[in-house]
């Protein structure tokens, strides 16, 4: 009777305590990897640096590398996938540097849609409603906010009057840390900033307001990741990324739309991105470079997810299988 109590115990710990769900997949790269994105459970896409571009279409066991003419130089920051064929990548850095390409016949040819123009501009990350309507975020210039907003899938790409946003703060723009400081859903867009302010707008980027949040900022501190699972309930995270260890000040969530910021505590350090799990509302992700967190209870408490760090994270819509992406071209696939 007692060992059987003893055994019955031993389960209850072994099933209450955190698991390590990351399954380590082979990209067949080295490139730091900083973009993902999930199209479906079977297909999912990866970016990072060299000219970077990967997908699997059979869930991760193998990965293909793309060619985007031209972009062996670049840093692809950013992948957005809006189907399992179609995707844009954006690659980061000043002047001509910042571009986006579009494939749509799952990478076999692609097209340079936006070449940067403007050498104090920096673009940082782009978000797709749909096929057709996007957004891509720049550094801030001459005070001014740089929020671009494409209604043809990409064929043309138009600045948002900078006179319908708030101005910047000196310095303010985004940290391209994982493509995740934009989040869409439907009209409905949010932008964190380096700031720790998030931009907002409900109708589409025709009008604008901004909000401070409680998280840290400073010269490498402020939000690097935003992410919403309906037009309510949303979260920020970050922290500093010198100090990869520090867990002060790092998260924050919303139940009105990002009106209002709540801080909230227990992530383990930096954390450079962060997701919803569908089919789960109230299951989240966090990552960083020194490791992963976990919530249960829309953010306002987290545990350590067992494994190691990344830089990105993206699930498949309406599917609780995601992929998270890092150093040395490390690829984690996560189901819950």
């Amino acid at each position: 009777m007692r060992i059987a109590s003893l055994l019955v115990l031993l389960l209850v710990s072994l099933v209450t305590q955190p698991q390590n769900t990351w399954t380590m997949q082979q990209s067949g790269v080295t490139a730091r990897l900083r973009g993902v994105s999930a199209a479906s459970a079977d297909v999912a896409w990866a970016s990072g640096s060299g000219g970077t571009v990967l997908r699997t279409e059979d869930r991760g066991a193998t990965w293909r590398r793309l060619t985007v003419p031209d972009a062996e130089k670049l840093d692809f920051r950013d992948i957005d996938a809006v189907n399992e064929r179609t995707a844009f990548v954006l690659s980061i850095g000043p002047g001509d540097a910042s571009r986006i390409y579009k494939t749509s016949d799952a990478g076999a040819r692609w097209t340079l849609q936006f070449r940067n123009t403007d050498p104090k501009a920096f673009y940082d990350a782009i978000a797709f409603r749909d096929e057709r309507q996007g957004y891509a975020f720049s550094d801030s210039v001459d005070g001014a906010f740089v929020v671009l907003r494409t209604d043809d899938g990409g064929a043309n790409w138009n600045r948002i009057p900078p006179d319908r946003l708030p101005a910047a703060l000196p310095g303010e723009g985004a940290y391209a840390a994982s493509g995740s400081n934009i989040a869409v859903i439907d009209n409905h867009v949010w932008i964190g900033t380096t700031a720790s302010r998030v931009l907002r707008s409900a109708d589409g980027g025709r009008t604008w307001s901004v909000v401070q949040t409680p998280l840290a900022t400073g010269p490498s501190a402020g939000i690097f990741s935003i992410a919403f699972r309906d037009t309510s309930h949303g979260i920020v995270v970050g922290g500093d990324y010198k100090l990869e260890s520090a867990a002060k000040d790092n998260a924050a969530i919303t139940e009105d739309g990002g009106r209002t910021w709540t801080m909230v505590t227990g992530l383990a350090g930096y954390r450079s991105a962060v997701a919803f799990v569908p089919g789960s509302p109230r299951t989240v992700i966090a990552v960083g470079p020194s490791g992963a967190d976990i919530s249960t209870d829309g953010g306002r408490s987290w545990r350590p997810l067992p494994g190691p760090g990344f830089h990105a994270l993206a699930f498949a819509p309406r599917v609780p299988i995601g992929w998270a992406v890092g150093e040395n071209g490390a690829i984690g696939r996560s189901v819950h």
